[in-house]
């Protein structure tokens, strides 16, 4: 994959549903940590090749999103870029989406932000929503402690939603 600057907007890098690629365990596996992709793969028994992603709106998924999105190909459908801009927003298939992790807490202010100040802005903000405070390494919603410097909490996201990301893990153990 080209080592493009992920800090400069990129529509590729912004999922239709209000998930921010660049801060997704996967993601972060693929372009920069093989190590975690790896243990992401074995937990989930699946192979390299199909634990890679590029973005949610590139040629190579990870095999969940892959098979189990059905939001991008709606909103295809639809031809709307974000689900927000839909007139069932939100629909069934995003609710229970949404409530099913916790690095999902976010899409209905993602949805308005990306409304009210377009994915450029919104993307601005996600990256510093998910930079860490003190080396501004982007983080993943389940880094608890920034994975390049060890600060506590890794980010503003994490800040916010500790308990439900802890629950959560305590849950997979």
């Amino acid at each position: 994959m080209e080592q493009n600057n992920i800090r400069v907007p990129d529509k590729s890098l912004a999922a239709v549903c209000g998930l921010f690629c660049p801060a997704c365990s996967v993601f972060i596996g693929t372009r920069e940590e093989p190590a975690r992709l790896a243990v992401l793969g074995r937990r989930l028994q699946q192979p390299l090749g199909k634990m890679e992603c590029h973005g949610c709106r590139t040629g190579k998924r990870c095999f969940y999103c892959e098979s189990n999105c059905t939001m991008s190909k709606c909103a295809a459908e639809k031809g709307v870029e974000f689900c927000g801009a839909c007139g069932e927003y939100p629909c069934k298939d995003l609710k229970a989406f949404q409530a099913e992790m916790p690095h999902r807490i976010e899409l209905w202010e993602s949805q308005k932000r990306i409304r009210e100040a377009g994915y450029e802005q919104w993307y601005a903000e996600m990256i510093s929503h998910f930079s860490c405070p003190a080396c501004g390494t982007i983080n993943s919603a389940y880094d608890l402690k920034c994975r390049k410097c060890g600060k506590e909490p890794s980010c503003a996201f994490v800040s916010l939603h500790k308990d439900k990301i802890l629950l959560h893990l305590a849950k997979r153990s």
